[in-house]
């Protein structure tokens, strides 16, 4: 876990009607509702924006007084967070409590994101779209020798297979960039990525605009 890169604010020492405090208010809900989005919950979201935006590590009843989440709830989405490498537990000298600190190396955030959203729904999903392939073709056939409808079927799951497998080798090939903070190549893939949008849909209206 990576140190902050400057000490923020005591959360529960700020006045909400601050603009610090209007500001982590803010922070807080935009990652709210960008939790869909990373496919985490919406209270595991709010309790990792708290720890990245907080100065120190917070006790479970800190962030259950900043945020107003049950113990039950608090404990189930900490524990979440720990286990998406997005947050660690650590102690205090003196204390029995458990504290958690957020990673604040945004790189690593990302990274970490990427990862556990590959591992969690790119994985499963291909497992069972692979298991749902299978089912058509026994040990030693040939799914060239099933009906037309079985072999179309299959096709249709080795499409989206296919699909998956591209996705998780760019996750793969962007990784490492992405550890690596290597914003020029990163770049240099997007520029390529947004060409070939555009080739792609000038080449559709060609064919659209064809009267033959």
């Amino acid at each position: 876990m990576s140190s902050p890169e400057s000490a923020g604010p005591d959360p529960l020492s700020l006045d909400h009607n601050s603009r610090a405090g209007d500001a982590l208010d803010r922070f807080v809900a935009l990652w709210e509702e960008m939790a869909s989005a990373w496919g985490i919950s919406r209270t595991m979201a709010k309790i990792h924006a708290l720890l990245y935006f907080a100065g120190r590590p917070l006790s479970t009843d800190e962030v259950m007084e900043c945020l107003g989440v049950s113990r039950g709830n608090a404990n189930m989405n900490l524990r979440s967070l720990v286990d998406w490498n997005l947050v660690d537990k650590t102690h205090r000298s003196g204390s029995r409590k458990d504290y958690y600190r957020a990673e604040t190396d945004v790189w690593q955030i990302t990274a970490r994101i990427i990862e556990e959203r590959q591992h969690r729904e790119v994985h499963p999903v291909r497992s069972r779209l692979q298991e749902c392939a299978d089912l058509l073709v026994e040990a030693g056939e040939s799914i060239e020798d099933h009906p037309d409808t079985e072999r179309a079927l299959h096709q249709r799951f080795t499409n989206l297979i296919g699909l998956l497998n591209v996705l998780e080798g760019v996750s793969e090939a962007l990784l490492p960039l992405v550890r690596n903070r290597d914003t020029e190549q990163i770049e240099q893939l997007l520029t390529v990525a947004r060409r070939l949008g555009e080739s792609e849909s000038t080449a559709s209206s060609v064919d659209s605009s064809d009267p033959s």
